[in-house]
């Protein structure tokens, strides 16, 4: 036991917590605040990538979450405009281990902390985040309030009270909330150096992306393979989207529960497949509503995949990719009907990560091929897809 004494110094030196972290079995957890004041409620995840904060707060897959970082070492790159995946952060805040230190990169314009201010995020630092992922391994992604209070007043039981009735994810379509709100052209390219990011000037498909939530840098890869991208709402029907006489089809990453998106996806993508033979490509919440469309179902995962580092074989090569992946439902590969061929499982559980029909040009994958953040092992079904969409011009 410690002298009375030296408990008492140390109590002394230890900041005034700031921010609050309430479980709704009743853990709680208190660390220093940074970003916007106020309370939010959401699941909680946490991500294992080493790199990418920003492109992670800002993917809107993550609505109706806060983000666990296991990497300690968030804020020292700051943040930059260009690294923006949407428009706002929509993870709905963010704990780290060590509180931010001041940005050391020559790309940064501003530091996380003043970036999660302006842009109405709650984040709290001083976490043993190790003990939280164990807690989410264990029992599941938990249900939380994330509070942050300069002054330090907290009302435990009533952020308690308020994780316990945060309704969850499962029945919930997201995808409404993150869509755009109307349709639209997209022809910059992946980011290179030295020039940056440059624009598509010789297009050589024409392709209609159904947004259910995407990431920028997916859309910059379909122009970086020749296609000249047109964005649909969420919503859009198969005749919205054959209204376009496409090459192709991309279904896109998105938020939620799939079966809640596929009241009105999965009517879409059928109506599609029905009426034509375009290839047909979908990633993350796109591969899920594919796999509703052909009959397959999805289940809620305990804790999910989220992290830049998850190895995923492709069953027809052989080979492993390091793989980005952010998702808490899953494809039932015991569901896949008669013609639908599973392609891709994680070696991490052996869940299901892409499928294809067996007779027709048309694939996904439960990853993120678009890295940002993340390796670029897999790219190539970008690439997969144009040579898909070229074969059929061919015929």
């Amino acid at each position: 036991m410690s002298h009375p004494s030296t408990s008492s110094a140390l109590q002394a030196t230890r900041p005034r917590p700031t921010a609050c972290l309430a479980l709704a079995d009743g853990t709680v957890f208190f660390g220093q605040g940074f970003g916007a004041t106020g309370t939010a409620q959401a699941e909680l995840v946490f991500n294992t990538a080493m790199t990418g904060y920003q492109e992670i707060m800002t993917d809107p897959s993550y609505a109706g979450q806060v983000v666990t970082f296991t990497f300690p070492h968030i804020g020292n790159t700051g943040v930059t405009a260009e690294d923006d995946e949407t428009a706002d952060p929509v993870a709905a805040g963010m704990v780290v281990k060590w509180d931010p230190t001041a940005p050391s990169n020559w790309r940064a314009q501003e530091t996380l902390g003043a970036w999660l201010t302006r842009r109405g995020r709650i984040a709290i630092g001083g976490v043993d985040t190790r003990r939280l992922t164990r807690a989410i391994r264990q029992q599941g992604a938990p249900h939380v309030a994330l509070s942050h209070d300069p002054a330090g007043n907290f009302d435990i039981a009533a952020l308690v009270a308020r994780a316990r009735a945060f309704p969850g994810l499962v029945g919930l379509d997201l995808a409404k909330d993150v869509t755009c709100a109307q349709s639209y052209r997209w022809d910059e390219q992946r980011w290179a150096w030295p020039a940056g990011y440059t624009r598509l000037s010789d297009p050589k498909f024409r392709v209609v992306a159904v947004d259910y939530g995407a990431k920028r840098n997916i859309l910059r890869c379909l122009a970086s393979v020749g296609c000249d991208v047109t964005v649909l709402p969420a919503t859009a029907t198969a005749d919205d989207v054959l209204a376009h006489a496409p090459d192709g089809v991309f279904l896109s990453n998105g938020p939620g529960d799939p079966a809640a998106t596929g009241a009105y996806a999965v009517p879409m993508i059928r109506g599609v497949l029905d009426r034509s033979d375009v290839p047909l490509f979908g990633i993350c919440l796109g591969h899920q509503m594919l796999a509703l469309a052909l009959g397959a179902q999805t289940i809620k995962m305990n804790h999910g995949h989220h992290g830049a580092n998850h190895p995923v074989k492709d069953l027809d090569s052989g080979k492993v990719e390091i793989t980005s992946m952010n998702h808490g439902f899953a494809v039932d590969s015991q569901t896949l009907p008669a013609g639908v061929v599973e392609t891709h499982v994680s070696l991490f559980d052996g869940s299901n990560c892409g499928i294809r029909m067996a007779d027709r040009p048309v694939f996904s994958v439960q990853y993120h091929p678009e890295a940002s953040p993340g390796p670029q092992d897999s790219f190539y079904l970008f690439e997969r897809f144009a040579a898909q969409m070229a074969a059929r011009a061919a015929r």
